[in-house]
C-alpha cells in the first residue's frame, strides 16, 4: 500500500513539473518577442529622428546657407567717430559673397571690439543680401606719455590715449581717419604718475587719481574756468590728490571729489587775483578753509585760452 502511494505520488509530481516548464517556456518566448517588438521600434524611432535630422540639414544648406540669394552684396556701416568707414570693414572680417544666414554675428562684432578705440558694436542683418554696422567710438579726452626702449637702446616716448571712463587706447593711424589732423586736437591733456603696467589697450585704468583727473577734464569744459586757462598736464601720483598745470604756468591742487564746487572756487580766486592784476602761480583747492594761494611775481594779462576742437565736438556719422 505504501509502495502504491509512493508511485502515484511520483505521477502526479511529474507532471506538475512539465506543466511549469511549458509555462516557463511561453513566458520566455512573450518576453522575447517584447523585446524585439520594442528594439525594433526604438531603432525605428532612431532613425527616423537621424533621417529628419539629416534632411533638416541638407534642406538647411541646400535652401539657406548655399543659397546664392542670401549673398551678401552690401555692408553698411555707421560711426559716431572719425575711423574710416572702409578700415571698419576690413576689420570686421566680412567678405562679400559670404551667405548673410550663415554670417556669426558675434565673431563680427568681436573682431571689431577687440579694437581699442572702439566702444560699442551692433550688427543687424537685412534680408536678402545686406548687413548694417553700427560702431560708437571711444573719444580720447587726456594722455599718456609712456617712455620705452627703441631699436637704438635709447628711449622713446609712445604715446596713449584715455577716455573718459579711463579705458586705454592706442592713437589712431591718421590714414585711418575721415577727418584731416589740422582739425583734431593733437595736444590733449597729458596725465603723469602712471606706471606702464597700469595701462592695457583695452582695460580701464581704476586708480582713484586718475579717474578723478579724467572727471576734471570733463567737468573743466563747462567750468566758470573754461576758455581763461587751458589744463595742460595733471599729475596722479600724490595719494588723495591731483595736481594740474596750465598753460598759463600755474599750479592747482584738486581733491578726488566735489570737482565742480572746486572750479568755482578756482575762478572766484582768479577774479580776485584780476582785479589786482595778479596771476596764480599755486592754488590748494583741497584745503577747506583758508584755501593757499601764491601769486605769480610777474603780473601780466593772461591771453585767452584757444578753443580746441576734440574728436568729440567733430562727432558724426560716416556711412
Amino acid at each position: 500500500m505504501w509502495f502504491k502511494r509512493e508511485i502515484k505520488n511520483r505521477r502526479l509530481h511529474r507532471g506538475h513539473l512539465l506543466d511549469v516548464k511549458l509555462r516557463s517556456d511561453r513566458v520566455r518566448a512573450t518576453r522575447t518577442r517584447l523585446a524585439a517588438v520594442g528594439f525594433c521600434v526604438l531603432f525605428g524611432t532612431v532613425f527616423g529622428l537621424y533621417l529628419l535630422w539629416r534632411s533638416g540639414e541638407w534642406a538647411l544648406d541646400k535652401f539657406v546657407y548655399e543659397n546664392s540669394e542670401f549673398a551678401i552684396q552690401s555692408v553698411e556701416v555707421q560711426t559716431d567717430g572719425v575711423i574710416a568707414p572702409e578700415q571698419l570693414r576690413r576689420w570686421s572680417g566680412v567678405k562679400l559673397g559670404a551667405n548673410l544666414i550663415a554670417l556669426d554675428l558675434a565673431s563680427v562684432k568681436r573682431n571689431l571690439e577687440l579694437v581699442s578705440t572702439i566702444d560699442s558694436v551692433s550688427i543687424e542683418r537685412v534680408l536678402p543680401r545686406t548687413l548694417k554696422i553700427r560702431v560708437t567710438e571711444r573719444q580720447p579726452i587726456a594722455q599718456v606719455n609712456v617712455p620705452r626702449a627703441d631699436s637704438k637702446n635709447g628711449i622713446a616716448i609712445s604715446v596713449i590715449q584715455l577716455d573718459a571712463d579711463g579705458f586705454v587706447m592706442q592713437p589712431l593711424d591718421p590714414r585711418l581717419c575721415v577727418i584731416p589732423l589740422s582739425q583734431m586736437n593733437s595736444q590733449l591733456p597729458v596725465v603723469t604718475g602712471l606706471n606702464g603696467y597700469q595701462l592695457q589697450a583695452g582695460h580701464r585704468v581704476e586708480l582713484p587719481q586718475a579717474q578723478a583727473a579724467l572727471k576734471l577734464i570733463g567737468a573743466f569744459k563747462h567750468s566758470p574756468m573754461a576758455g581763461l586757462v587751458d589744463l595742460r598736464r595733471i599729475d596722479v601720483s600724490a595719494p588723495g590728490v591731483i595736481v594740474a598745470t596750465t598753460g598759463q604756468g600755474g599750479e592747482i591742487t584738486f581733491a578726488l571729489d566735489n570737482l565742480e564746487q572746486q572750479l568755482r572756487r578756482w575762478r572766484e580766486i582768479y577774479d580776485l587775483g584780476m582785479s589786482k592784476n595778479k596771476m596764480i602761480a599755486s592754488l590748494d583747492l583741497a584745503v577747506a578753509n583758508n584755501v593757499p594761494v601764491r601769486w605769480a611775481e610777474n603780473n601780466f594779462t593772461p591771453a585767452v585760452a584757444p578753443k580746441i576742437l576734440t574728436p568729440a565736438t567733430l562727432r558724426r556719422k560716416n556711412v
